[in-house]
């Protein structure tokens, strides 16, 4: 039995990778938004299932809620750092208070649960953190500036920290989810006003696109969970953890895009060292 802590555990995701957690016999530190949706989860399974109502943007609460959870549901051997939403729009469209939103959910509020677990996990010499990113942290689209600007910043935060405690027994993995069947891209997403009609030809489609898709993605919530459970006795778990046909193919490609911008502007790049270095 390990003992895990999930932000963002009242739907979508979250809730799954609880669900299916719990179903293997682990315990489960939830967060949740509202006494109800703490009720609602912890209802799933009576003495493993327990709810903790926080607001990730809220540094003091989440060292708190950590704290509380290691002294009274037990050391945590595994953070899932799942909360997070997106926001949907045109960067041109799209204000700079809406994107610091976004950044203190999807970046600070994951930080500040990673941060507040870890110096038990490093004292024990043991424990996994993972974070929840998107395939739209490794590439974007149109659209999503703000959003993938954030889970962009998480891999790098992911990547940086994997070198930094790979030494005292803790493991980082990021998630990379494709589009999976949750209300993400439904009632759960902001979306900015548009204003500009020049970006119209572009986004419209793409707006119209995510709505009419939104409860017909190809990715099971389900299924995900498991494979997030499964890589929790592997010795070596993976840095990055894609999930889905579509993820895959589209990081393929924008991975691929890099490598070819490397290749053709390699001369240019070399250009710019000292003679003598």
């Amino acid at each position: 039995m390990r003992t895990l802590f999930v932000t963002g555990v009242s739907s979508g995701l979250g809730r799954a990778i609880a669900r299916a957690a719990l179903g293997h016999g682990h315990r489960v530190a939830g967060t949740v938004r509202t006494h109800d949706d703490g009720r609602a989860f912890e209802a799933l399974s009576p003495g493993l299932a327990h709810a903790r109502v926080l607001d990730v943007t809220d540094d003091d609460a989440v060292f708190s809620t950590v704290a509380d959870v290691e002294s009274t549901v037990g050391a945590i051997d595994v953070v899932i750092a799942n909360a997070g939403y997106g926001v949907e729009g045109i960067f041109e469209e799209t204000p700079l208070a809406t994107m610091r939103e976004q950044f203190a959910t999807n970046v600070f509020g994951v930080a500040a649960t990673l941060q507040a677990a870890l110096p038990a996990m490093r004292t024990r010499r043991a424990g996994h953190l993972m974070a929840i990113t998107s395939m739209g942290g490794l590439m974007a689209v149109p659209g999503m500036s703000s959003y993938c600007a954030s889970k962009f910043a998480v891999e790098g935060m992911l990547e940086s920290l994997r070198k930094e405690v790979s030494g005292f027994g803790i493991h980082v993995t990021a998630v990379e989810p494709g589009s999976f069947r949750t209300d993400w891209a439904g009632r759960s997403m902001t979306r900015a006003q548009r204003s500009i009609p020049d970006y119209d030809t572009l986004f419209d489609p793409i707006r119209a696109g995510r709505r009419t898709a939104s409860g017909n993605q190809r990715g099971n919530p389900a299924k995900a969970a498991e494979a997030i459970l499964s890589i929790l006795d592997v010795a070596a778990p993976p840095a990055h953890l894609v999930l889905g046909t579509d993820a895959l193919a589209l990081i393929g490609s924008a991975r691929a895009a890099v490598d070819e911008d490397i290749r053709t502007w390699e001369q240019l790049s070399r250009s710019t060292d000292f003679p003598d270095s």
